[in-house]
């Protein structure tokens, strides 16, 4: 109890951490009823498992995901949000952000989820960020738009866009091609009733569940334990704001990469080391809201903001040794400066391959103690999706074993569509993506029946495809009138916080 009421200060932000976190694996819980439901969608209908069996598996391959996930998809999310926001989420405008866009992705996700539509929980979550993040540059009297990570926005659309497109494409080559190469009709036929397929069949498609199912939790949990990070850092700061395991060693690895990254700066400021006192926190925070190349004076104050953090870290030998007020201000100066080297290598303003490493050097070095995930979190994200792919499967089960072809699904079109989903997810895990399970399998199961010239069922297709479009602007909406009603109303007038 000591250790608890060490940790969580006072009763008011015990409730506001319990209710906060709460929402975070209830996203994630509804998550794993609404999107992994496609993982055994072709097991169930191939008689491959029962039911029961098939969802426990996979329940299992998505908590295995998520804790072997690298964290990655986990900060391209947070990367959508404003950076305002993140630095002040322990504020009345941080707290109303969290709120907004956990509960208006659960809300549409439990809606899509109750008429049986397989729409995206990545398109979900993305639609309430950029709705709470175009709500908040009204609310603060910026231009419209302002704050909003338009790139990041752009590569994260771009890969939401081309994912079903791929789904769909390479599930109908691989499918002619596995008819081409693999001779045995029984691939090829719809499966006997109640009748479990040949054990190289079975074999093949609990090898591709599995592959799905680990490959969401390793995506898709991701974006919970990001959200949950975030929560966690705002409300108990002191705990939470840098991953506080790092050693003296540590240290001194992340002050001599930042120190290089320094240097490079200095070259394109004023040729001279820059002063310390030089340092504009409001210089390097305009640059990540506006657009174009950097000038010289964001060279400047970048240069100056890395020198603050060596300084800084010099004299430490853990982060034990700041106080919480002073681990919120780091937190604070490494994250803008390394959101701020991320943009600038992106930019390609400078275009020496030997200097635009080492800025990503010092980039990754100031994430690492930033952009952590602690080990429970993973845990209880795990537990959340898990669970949640063993209850409420079965509306999207239906939809994608029945609904979606003229004809039964057969073994090789079950296969293939899953082949690729897993592929494509794993990919896109990689590259710190977040794509949607939903949208790749269900086009990839489309896109087989297109090729065996099995027919579509229109009616289907076109609720799909309704959901899927109708999905950002609703979750944009949704963000954005539930973020002004959280800040003005709940936060601000009946609870007081600034």
């Amino acid at each position: 109890m000591d250790l608890l009421a060490a940790i969580i200060p006072d009763f008011t932000t015990g409730v506001f951490l319990f209710i906060a976190i709460g929402l975070a694996l209830s996203f994630e819980f509804v998550n794993g009823f609404h999107d992994t439901a496609n993982a055994v969608a072709t097991v169930i209908y191939t008689n491959t498992l029962r039911p029961v069996v098939a969802v426990v598996w996979s329940g299992l391959w998505n908590l295995i995901g998520v804790l072997t996930s690298t964290g990655a998809v986990a900060y391209g999310i947070v990367a959508l949000l404003p950076v305002d926001l993140v630095l002040n989420v322990g504020s009345g405008a941080g707290f109303a952000m969290v709120f907004a866009l956990l509960v208006s992705a659960i809300i549409w996700n439990v809606g899509t989820w109750y008429f049986g539509l397989p729409a995206s929980s990545s398109h979900t979550l993305i639609g309430s960020i950029l709705g709470v993040g175009l709500a908040n540059s009204l609310m603060a009297g910026h231009p419209f738009g302002t704050g909003v990570n338009w790139a990041k926005a752009q590569e994260v659309g771009m890969s939401l866009v081309l994912s079903p497109l791929i789904g769909f494409a390479v599930s109908a080559l691989l499918l002619l091609l596995l008819k081409a190469l693999v001779k045995s009709p029984k691939l090829f036929t719809a499966p006997e009733k109640d009748k479990a397929p040949p054990v190289w069949i079975r074999g093949l498609l609990m090898l591709t569940c599995t592959g799905v199912s680990f490959a969401h939790g390793s995506n898709d949990g991701q974006k919970g334990m990001g959200l949950m990070v975030l929560i966690l850092v705002g409300i108990l700061p002191g705990t939470f704001a840098l991953k506080m395991d790092e050693n003296q060693q540590d240290l001194q690895a992340i002050m001599g990469k930042v120190h290089d990254a320094q240097m490079v700066l200095v070259k394109y400021a004023t040729g001279e080391p820059v002063p310390l006192q030089e340092a504009s926190a409001k210089t390097v925070s305009a640059y990540l809201k506006a657009s174009g190349k950097p000038d010289k004076a964001t060279y400047s104050a970048l240069a100056a903001s890395c020198g603050a953090i060596e300084a800084t870290l010099l004299p430490l030998k853990s982060f034990n040794d700041l106080t919480e007020t002073d681990r919120r201000a780091l937190r604070t100066e490494m994250y803008v400066t390394s959101s701020a080297l991320a943009k600038l290598v992106k930019s390609k303003a400078i275009t020496d391959p030997a200097q635009t490493s080492t800025l990503t050097a010092g980039q990754k070095q100031l994430d690492s103690v930033t952009k952590y995930i602690p080990s429970w979190v993973k845990f209880a994200v795990a537990l959340a999706l898990g669970l949640g792919t063993m209850i409420g499967w079965k509306r999207i089960v239906v939809t994608v074993g029945e609904k979606i072809g003229k004809s039964h699904l057969t073994y090789a079109q079950g296969a293939s569509a899953e082949l690729v989903a897993m592929t494509t997810i794993e990919l896109a895990d990689q590259l710190g993506l977040p794509v949607s399970t939903t949208h790749v399998l269900s086009s990839g199961i489309a896109g087989t029946m297109a090729a065996n010239r099995s027919g579509l069922q229109a009616a289907t297709l076109r609720n799909i495809v309704l959901a899927w479009v109708l999905t950002l602007p609703v979750c944009i909406f949704l963000g954005s009138l539930l973020f002004a009603f959280g800040n003005f109303l709940v936060l601000h007038h009946f609870m007081g916080l600034k």
